[in-house]
């Protein structure tokens, strides 16, 4: 048990990460065969990068999926998350898509006909009564303030911003593990050059876009679900990538669950 208080942060990227990008399309594989056939067995891994995307895999099934359906499926989510400019180097009707998936590897499907598992892993967490979802507050919050990213772009109230995003939120803890206030809120995005001005010679993001953000993203998300948390030192970055800022004290580092999923103490 610490004695003073703690910061704990956590992070969560927006649909059009990358990363994020990979995982829906892999999703809307699955789903597609599953529709289809629910005892589909499905080990399907996707690669995005600039104006390509690969999608490899195991794939045991019945479902219609030819590289035709493949294609269009692909081009249908990237579509929905909202990548369909040509010039900013990735969108639904001009990426290359290549697909590389086949029948699972028979000594794979022999093994697991019986049972249905294969050598896949399952990762968990945990829950707590931070929140009335169960999630712990940073990770709540940070996911809210990307869901909210996503929604406003499409609404069209912000329309700078593009949907690659990332959210990070500190929580300052008391020593007893129960929030205390929302410490920092940082939040990178990809956006339009229209929010784009020179400062010292330098293209930064302009203020009039950081305070749009702030109070039509940012200020409503943190107040709709903790209003109690935020206070006057509550610090808020933007786009800090390539800026170098005062780092976070780290006196006190207190893990809540580390990556193996084994809680600590």
């Amino acid at each position: 048990m610490v004695n003073q208080n703690y910061l704990f942060t956590s992070e969560s990227v927006s649909m059009g990460h990358p990363d994020k990008v990979a995982d829906q399309i892999s999703d809307t594989i699955l789903d597609f065969c599953l529709q289809h056939d629910p005892k589909s067995r499905v080990a399907c891994e996707t690669l995005v990068t600039t104006d390509y995307v690969c999608v490899a895999g195991e794939i045991t099934t019945t479902a219609p999926l030819t590289r035709t359906v493949v294609d269009k499926l692909v081009r249908g989510i990237i579509r929905e998350i909202g990548y369909v400019d040509p010039t900013i180097g990735f969108a639904a009707d001009t990426c290359q898509i290549e697909c590389k998936l086949h029948s699972q590897s028979p000594d794979i499907s022999v093994g697991v006909d019986g049972g249905g598992a294969g050598d896949q892993g399952m990762m968990f967490g945990f829950a707590c009564e931070e929140t009335k979802s169960l999630m712990p507050l940073p990770i709540f919050l940070a996911h809210r303030l990307v869901e909210n990213h996503a929604k406003l772009r499409a609404s069209g109230k912000l329309n700078f911003v593009r949907p690659d995003a990332k959210s990070q939120v500190t929580i300052e803890y008391k020593p007893d593990g129960t929030p205390n206030r929302i410490h920092t809120i940082v939040l990178s995005t990809q956006h339009d050059e229209s929010v784009v001005e020179v400062k010292k010679k330098k293209k930064v993001f302009s203020d009039k876009a950081r305070e749009e953000i702030l109070n039509t993203l940012i200020i409503p998300t943190l107040k709709a679900e903790r209003p109690d948390l935020v206070d006057a030192k509550t610090k808020f970055h933007f786009v800090p990538v390539g800026e170098s800022g005062k780092k976070y004290p780290s006196d006190v580092i207190l893990c809540h669950i580390n990556p193996t999923g084994i809680f600590l103490e």
